[in-house]
């Protein structure tokens, strides 16, 4: 019987609500958004005071209804700060995984950490491939490697070895391709100057002078890197 009170008292300040104009100012809703919300927390009140049993008494139900507001409270403050939560979290994501990108609240900049090798890992995508790069301000141009090439849709088979380049691991021939779209963090350039290593001379793809000119700025400190678009 109290559970169906308690639906009753829900619903009413529901109404009460939805024939207010100022709704949707006091909580960020539209009024058939938040008509619906309230439903939603009325069913699984009904849900959950059905698991109770018939036999509950008034100090459980008391307490099972503290829980659910809770519950719904939570939901509340987290669809409201989703834009900050998601911000926050995606920092906290590239702190404990080198390549991550950490995209600014302003959406200009893009930061990543330094490895545990000393180097920057970036994590991007090369015409919807996902690609994870080296910064490396001596390459001239973005290089990848014939896995990653494979990975952003490139016909292998057309490839021309015929530029020399250096790598870690020596001189090594290249060919040349332009990249159609390259994306890292929210930084996105098109047709971009590129080459492709010989297979098993370059180890992970670089992240070169052809794309890096494109920035705005970069900037290097003692463990991060941020891209300035």
């Amino acid at each position: 019987m109290m559970l169906f009170i308690g639906m009753a008292l829900i619903v009413s300040v529901a109404l009460a609500f939805l024939v207010s104009a100022d709704v949707g100012a006091l909580i960020g809703l539209e009024q058939h958004q938040f008509g619906q919300l309230v439903m939603l927390v009325a069913v699984l009140v009904l849900v959950a005071g059905g698991s109770f049993g018939r036999r509950m008494r008034f100090k459980e139900m008391f307490s099972g209804a503290i829980l659910w507001v809770g519950i719904f409270g939570l939901a509340f403050v987290g669809y409201s700060f989703r834009t900050e939560l998601e911000q926050y979290g995606t920092r906290f994501l590239s702190e404990f995984n080198p390549g991550s990108a950490y995209v600014s609240a302003d959406g200009d900049t893009v930061r990543f950490r330094r490895s545990m090798g000393g180097s920057f890992l970036v994590a991007g995508d090369v015409n919807g491939g996902t690609v994870k790069f080296v910064f490396d301000t001596g390459a001239t141009s973005v290089v990848l490697t014939v896995d990653d090439a494979k990975r952003a849709g490139i016909d292998l088979e057309k490839l021309r070895y015929n530029v020399p380049v250096s790598t870690a691991n020596g001189e090594a021939k290249a060919a040349f391709v332009k990249i159609e779209r390259i994306q890292v963090g929210n930084i996105e350039r098109r047709n971009i100057d590129a080459f492709v290593a010989q297979a098993g001379r370059l180890d992970t793809s670089l992240l070169g002078m052809s794309f890096l000119q494109t920035l705005t700025s970069y900037t290097v400190t003692k463990d991060a890197l941020e891209l300035r678009d």
